[in-house]
């Protein structure tokens, strides 16, 4: 049997020159020092105004739409057929290509998922069906200010839970299925209280995409509810845009805990306390976790002030992102080479594909430490930047009254210590190595699964 795969660790053994507490103790004065000189120092700067609307070709809008609706079809159907195996697009799809790279297109470049969307367009589709043969839709309720986007913060800690404890359990049959229901759900509410107003508000990836895209050189143009322009905006104009409630400062935390606890619960020291807990003691564990991160940033959001902590923890995010994950969207993303020689998981090899192993030993272990490195310190000298900057876009007399600017100086103290904890953290379980049991070939099917779940002891 293939021993489990490792969302972060590396391939092969990297031996740093220098021990892992020199970069720890480096990275968490790169990151002081950083928070250090945005306080003491000035560092504003005049925004530049956003850039004029461009019109989005209409075939790219299309041909993303076409992509998200195949990929949602593909799903669907290796869940109904069943099968198991390397091709499983419901893992590919959603965790690779949807979690991994989808984040990193929506931060880096612009909101791809307002047109990948397969649940909108299952939606339009729909209703554009139902006016075809004479049938007018209900009026759509208003939506309830009060819920804000906690719907799709809790949509986002069911996700985390699905893909860091239940997928140890789980198959790609039942990821399809749940990923169905999850459209019901989307379609629900759109119906209910409109499609624009449940994707900004209860749609959980379009509002976690929709948040790291403040981060993007592109937005969808505010002024044209069509969606069919964007607006080219300069780096640190979409953290001072209004919007940042408290669920949305939330999602973000339970995004950055998310990964942290990745990294952490393949590290030694939280085998040797947890060993290999089963799904409800994972559970608590994970929510715990959760609970503690996003309790301390709500914490430090009352004395910074929610835009200083969204502003700041997106970069961070983003950055932990690419640490954790670049090596398993290098690997795991491969497999769509294995998917289209078997696009149902029948035991097909149809381009002679079917037993393609991925690998990335083509690139070097110190290579990727160093871009994890540099994503996590970088992430947060970001963060500590556009915290600053997002809070005094908040509080504008700082500009002028000494008196202010040194209350908001004095504010964004718990932040820095908090970027620092963050920092040192998943740092050191990146660098940690990861916990992998062997398993023998004699093993049994029942005995893997009685160790996984906890009925059996690993001894």
């Amino acid at each position: 049997m293939a021993g489990p795969a490792v969302a972060h660790s590396l391939q092969g053994r990297y031996e740093s020159p220098l021990p892992l507490v020199v970069y720890l103790a480096g990275a968490a004065i790169a990151v002081g020092l950083s928070f250090a000189f945005v306080l003491l120092h000035d560092t504003r700067a005049e925004t530049p105004p956003l850039g004029g609307p461009r019109s989005v070709p209409g075939w790219l809008r299309f041909g993303l739409r076409a992509v998200g609706i195949i990929g949602w079809l593909w799903i669907a159907v290796q869940a109904i057929l069943g099968g198991a195996g390397d091709a499983d697009v419901a893992s590919l799809f959603l965790w690779v290509y949807g979690w991994v790279a989808l984040a990193m297109v929506s931060a880096f470049l612009g909101p791809a998922w307002t047109w990948l969307d397969p649940f909108a367009t299952l939606h339009d589709a729909g209703a554009w069906l139902l006016r075809t043969v004479g049938i007018s839709g209900w009026r759509a309720s208003p939506y309830p200010e009060r819920l804000g986007a906690w719907p799709a913060v809790a949509g986002f800690v069911f996700f985390v839970w699905l893909e860091l404890v239940f997928t140890q359990a789980g198959s790609g049959q039942t990821l399809g299925a749940i990923l169905i229901g999850y459209t019901a759900i989307s379609l629900v509410g759109m119906a209910q209280f409109g499609r624009d107003a449940w994707r900004a508000n209860g749609e959980t990836f379009s509002v976690w995409f929709g948040t790291l895209g403040r981060l993007a050189p592109f937005a969808i143009d505010p002024d044209d509810p069509s969606g069919r322009s964007v607006r080219r905006q300069p780096l640190g104009a979409g953290f001072e845009s209004p919007g940042w409630t408290t669920a949305r400062v939330a999602i973000v935390a339970v995004g950055t805990a998310s990964i942290i606890f990745d990294g952490l619960s393949q590290t030694q020291l939280y085998f040797d306390l947890f060993g290999l807990p089963g799904l409800p003691v994972s559970t608590i564990i994970l929510l715990a976790f959760l609970g503690i991160v996003v309790g301390a940033v709500l914490t430090v959001s009352r004395m910074a002030g929610l835009p200083a902590l969204g502003a700041g923890l997106v970069p961070i995010a983003v950055g932990y992102l690419i640490a954790h994950y670049l090596t398993f969207l290098l690997s795991d993303g491969q497999r769509i080479v294995i998917a289209i020689s078997d696009p149902f998981q029948q035991g097909w090899d149809i381009f002679g594909t079917a037993f393609y192993e991925p690998t990335i030993n083509w690139l070097p272990s110190g290579v990727l430490w160093t871009v994890q490195l540099a994503a996590v310190v970088g992430g947060h000298m970001l963060g500590a930047w556009a915290g600053h900057q997002a809070a005094l876009q908040a509080e504008p007399d700082a500009a002028t009254d000494p008196a202010a600017a040194l209350r908001l100086r004095r504010r964004q103290v718990p932040l820095a210590l908090l970027m620092v904890g963050l920092t040192v953290l998943t740092l050191w379980s990146l660098g940690q190595s990861i916990v992998q049991e062997p398993v023998q070939p004699a093993a049994t099917i029942g005995l893997v699964f009685g160790v996984l779940t906890g009925v059996v002891s690993p001894a």
